[in-house]
């Protein structure tokens, strides 16, 4: 059966508490020098300090200076020594875990020095107190402060492990969405637009219904493989031997279906084409679809240009069409237009995670055009 940790936490401070209790307890029962015996009123100190145990989570620090209080009163009382080390050595390493590694140095720097002179005052052995003694305290408490900051870092290092897996996890959630967002979005709108065709050429161009049937099943095919392309990708992220699921090799076929759909394209490559990055590839195709697909539902445009340029170190993307243009955001809201959806956003988060930027001009009137820039070097 599984503890819950609170009482895993309450058995080790009793643990704790009855162990400084014992050694402090034997220490005063040992006698070995002060000029006041093992009174009843000594034993009180190491009950006191034990039960400091029990707080020591909570309150790390006040628990270090109630500990320091007691055991200078109890040396002021000149009662029989009972050591440095094992009395403090729990409330240092509470005070390192909770993150004052610097207090507990300094507050242990401290009692070393004022009870080394105490006692030196008082006629302790040199040799004995400043030899084997004070070698052994100081090591003992630099082992407490050391493991108590070494916990907090490993705990530390799981929860920023924890994060970053959470991070992974929410990344890979946009990423599998903007995915099925990007292959359905513009075979949806192909697909929507060549049906009504087809249902107003059926009864007098059975031609125009035979050429829409066969645009849909392209584009049908075309979206049933890019989503297998897209689970297989999920499935093996890091199989480099997958293509990107989306490709600017792919984008006649783009090119094509929008034509076909009634939005002819223009595309036009400047530069010297070249191999791409899988995810700039996959990226620059997505902006280029969605794009397409947002003219070709929105914009009423009768015309759309593609232009790709590739630079020394970037690839230039323009997608611009002479349609309507923004008209105002409630026009936006009421027709379901590009700048209410996730399309946009997604599109300049795909380029803001690459490096890249991704800006939308568009006034009434004067169309719609989305212009990017993706880093050629992408690792």
């Amino acid at each position: 059966m599984r503890i819950d940790g609170r009482v895993n936490g309450r058995v080790l401070d009793a643990v704790l508490a009855v162990a400084v209790t014992s050694v402090v307890a034997i220490a005063i029962a040992a006698d070995l020098g002060g000029t006041r015996g093992p009174e009843p009123v000594a034993f009180l100190f190491a009950f006191g300090l034990g039960a400091l145990m029990f707080v020591r989570r909570s309150y790390p620090v006040l628990t270090l200076a109630a500990t320091v209080a007691g055991i200078i009163g109890y040396y002021l009382a000149d009662y029989p020594p009972i050591g440095l080390a094992i009395p403090v050595a729990a409330a240092l390493y509470s005070t390192a875990e909770a993150g004052r590694a610097r207090v507990a140095l300094a507050v242990a720097s401290g009692l070393l020095a004022v009870t080394t002179a105490f006692r030196l005052a008082e006629g302790d052995d040199p040799a004995y107190l400043l030899g084997y003694e004070f070698a052994s305290t100081v090591g003992l408490m630099a082992a407490a402060i050391a493991l108590g900051d070494g916990v907090r870092s490993r705990a530390l290092l799981a929860a920023e492990q924890e994060r970053r897996a959470r991070r992974r996890m929410e990344e890979e959630r946009m990423r599998i969405a903007r995915e099925v967002h990007d292959v359905l979005g513009h075979t949806v709108t192909v697909i929507s637009i060549q049906a009504n065709v087809a249902t107003e050429a059926v009864d007098d161009d059975p031609e125009a219904v035979r050429a829409a049937l066969g645009v849909i099943r392209t584009a049908a095919d075309g979206a049933v493989r890019e989503l297998r392309a897209t689970v297989g990708l999920l499935a093996s992220p890091d199989d480099p031997s997958r293509a990107p699921v989306g490709s600017v090799r792919h984008l006649d076929t783009l090119v094509r279906a929008t034509s076909e759909s009634g939005l002819p394209v223009n595309t036009t490559v400047e530069g010297v084409p070249r191999p791409l990055p899988s995810a700039v590839d996959s990226t620059a195709y997505r902006i280029v679809q969605e794009a397409l697909a947002n003219s070709l539902r929105h914009a009423k445009a009768t015309r759309a240009d593609v232009v790709l340029t590739y630079a020394d170190d970037r690839l230039l993307i323009s997608v611009a069409d002479n349609g309507r243009g923004r008209q105002s955001a409630l026009d936006d809201a009421e027709d379901g237009g590009p700048w209410t959806g996730n399309g946009l956003r997604g599109m300049r988060e795909r380029a803001e995670l690459l490096g890249g930027v991704l800006t939308v001009e568009s006034s009434p009137g004067r169309g719609f055009r989305i212009e990017a820039g993706l880093p050629l070097e992408w690792r």
